[in-house]
């Protein structure tokens, strides 16, 4: 109860502060990114080490890679097109209202609430974040539990780098987490699972909050014909084992021709030995979270394994439940009905389903719900468009993973169970905004002709516009 009424506090202390400068100039906001900057830069190493440790085993490289490059990167994108998204845009205006003019103005929504993942946790916080501040918001970041050194760190680093008029980051459990986005915000972004998703959606509505959010699913790689097989395995195991799979992103199944499958599967191997020799002493192959989360992959795989599904072992290393070490595995002929096939995998296991056609792989994918990202590899134009045009996704990578995430000019955002509605770069700053629509009336108009008395002039004036508008 103490811990609603601090939060509550600090909506209010936020939300007064964002109404004595409601519309912050540029040069406030661009001051807010460059402190965020130069707060990452600074503490770069103990942010990193304080992941690997929450982690139990996460390597610098994947941290500084995945989280602080597309963090720094997002800020300096905003740095250099911010003050251009915060003019106002002119608007066609129809010809019946002319000499009139329309324009659209760009304004902060107020306090933005953002609730972050534990599996990218900086990269998660700072990205929503950039588009908030460059869209003149002010914001409340709550952290995951589930890493609590860097969510202390973090919390901590923002405080002194920020007032607490302009920045708040809050940790506690999932009892603080609900009473989060619980406050009236005036815009809330969510990054987690769907089933989380839907409880937050339910309590927003109590506030009519407009919510942005970011869920997962089961995203699929499809295999065309026309694949270069060998490049497609690499690509396809790097974007899977980045961060042992822990990723929303992360490819869940792969879709490929019936009389490929040995092939993609020796390949596999050959990628597995290249990208992490000696598993078992690798210290650049992330650890599983929790115990909580290693014995729920343990259990699909299991359960997998009881439902007739043939396991096809990517490294010669065994699982380490001390060390939260999973190593990497391949599925085949995994009955439709197992669990695996139906959860997020969100670990480092990969269903192989052969397929006889890529329509056989496209009705596949359209028969279960639109997931976050889809993956396809395929040189043929004409296949790629149809399968583009057939299939609903969040986002697309052709001949790769993951990297459409890191694409400044889309959208990254989900679809349907995936997700609704989207940021980064423009598209962050929009959904952080309100586009305020503004008719300007001319000194001299024909509004005056379109009132009562409705006599002839009026007649003549409405057939005209209903002939013509």
């Amino acid at each position: 109860m103490a811990e609603n009424v601090e939060l509550i506090a600090t909506l209010h202390r936020l939300r007064a502060a964002q109404a004595r400068d409601p519309v912050p100039p540029w040069r406030v906001r661009a001051d807010r990114l460059q402190r965020l900057a130069r707060m990452l830069r600074e503490h770069r190493g103990a942010f990193a080490e304080a992941i690997d440790a929450d982690f139990g085993q996460r390597p610098v490289e994947e941290t500084e890679l995945l989280e602080l490059f597309p963090s720094l990167s997002a800020i300096r994108h905003a740095l250099r097109h911010g003050r251009r998204w915060m003019r106002p845009r002119r608007a066609p205006t129809a010809l019946a209202f002319l000499p009139g003019h329309n324009r659209l103005l760009p304004q902060p929504r107020g306090v933005v609430g953002i609730v972050v993942p534990w599996n990218y946790p900086m990269f998660l916080a700072v990205g929503p974040l950039v588009d908030a501040l460059a869209a003149g918001n002010r914001a409340m970041v709550k952290m995951s539990e589930f890493t609590p050194r860097f969510s202390a760190l973090f919390a901590e680093r923002v405080a002194a780098y920020f007032g607490e008029d302009e920045v708040v980051v809050v940790t506690g459990d999932a009892a603080v987490a609900q009473a989060f986005s619980a406050l009236a915000f005036d815009h809330l972004l969510f990054t987690g699972s769907t089933a989380v998703g839907h409880q937050v959606m339910r309590t927003a509505s109590a506030h009519l909050t407009p919510v942005t959010l970011e869920l997962g699913g089961k995203s699929p790689v499809i295999v065309g014909p026309g694949a270069d097989l060998a490049q497609a395995a690499e690509r396809i195991l790097a974007g899977k084992l980045v961060n042992a799979g822990q990723t929303c992103i992360a490819p869940d199944y792969v879709l490929l021709p019936r009389a490929r499958v040995g092939e993609f599967v020796a390949h596999a191997r050959a990628t597995m030995a290249r990208l992490y020799p000696d598993l078992a002493r690798n210290r650049q192959y992330a650890s599983i979270v929790s115990e909580r989360h290693f014995a729920r992959m343990a259990a699909l795989l299991e359960e997998a394994r009881h439902a007739g599904a043939r396991i096809e072992p990517l490294a010669d290393a065994p699982a380490d439940p001390a060390r939260r070490l999973f190593p990497p595995q391949l599925l085949l002929d995994v009955p439709d009905d197992a669990r695996i096939m139906h959860e997020e995998i969100f670990g480092p296991l990969l269903p192989l389903i052969a397929c006889d056609s890529v329509a056989h792989a496209v009705d596949y994918v359209n028969a279960r719900p639109h997931p976050l990202a889809l993956y396809l590899f395929e040189r043929d134009r004409r296949t790629i468009d149809t399968v583009l045009a057939r299939t609903q996704a969040g986002g697309v990578t052709i001949n790769d993973t993951l990297y459409h995430i890191a694409q400044h000019g889309l959208p990254f955002g989900g679809v349907g169970a995936s997700g609704m509605g989207g940021y980064h770069g423009k598209a962050g700053f929009e959904t952080f905004s309100h586009l305020k629509p503004v008719f300007a009336q001319s000194r001299w108009n024909g509004a005056a002709w379109l009132r009562p008395p409705y006599g002839v002039r009026f007649r003549r004036l409405l057939e005209l516009l209903l002939r013509h508008g």
